[in-house]
């Protein structure tokens, strides 16, 4: 006898089919480096895998020397790593301008500038501007 359930007769739909075997194939295909990543640390899992690049800046008149990752934005650094929170990420495609920031004395859009693209430049920001309390 034949049920009157449609998906009973049908077994796996193709849905279920193409989610298992993509799942398959990615796992027999992420490189053996990948896999270690995941397993030692899971917060920074794929982050190990991008080579980092040795960043020297001064900001607001203060050297600055990391290593950071190329595809970091410059608005990204000021604000995450520099804590410097006074650029703002408005838009995120250089039209609205809260991001700007003074890159040797001229005016850039930080969020479309890769902050390894700055390297050994002088950066000034909006608290760089400032005269203790006053602008």
């Amino acid at each position: 006898m034949q049920s009157s359930d449609p998906k009973n007769n049908q077994g796996d739909s193709r849905r279920d089919f193409l989610k298992k075997s993509s799942l398959i194939t990615a796992v027999a295909l992420t490189p053996s480096v990948a896999l270690k990543a995941a397993e030692s640390q899971a917060d920074e899992r794929f982050a190990e895998l991008f080579e980092k690049i040795p960043l020297n800046l001064t900001v607001n008149n203060k050297p600055y020397q990391t290593s950071i990752e190329p595809r970091v934005t410059l608005l990204d650094y000021l604000r995450e790593e520099l804590h410097l929170t006074g650029t703002k990420k408005g838009c995120d495609h250089g039209q609205c301008g809260a991001c700007t920031v003074h890159v040797n004395g001229e005016r850039v859009n930080s969020c479309l500038s890769l902050a390894v693209m700055n390297e050994g430049k002088k950066v000034t920001t909006i608290e760089g501007l400032a005269n203790g309390d006053e602008l």
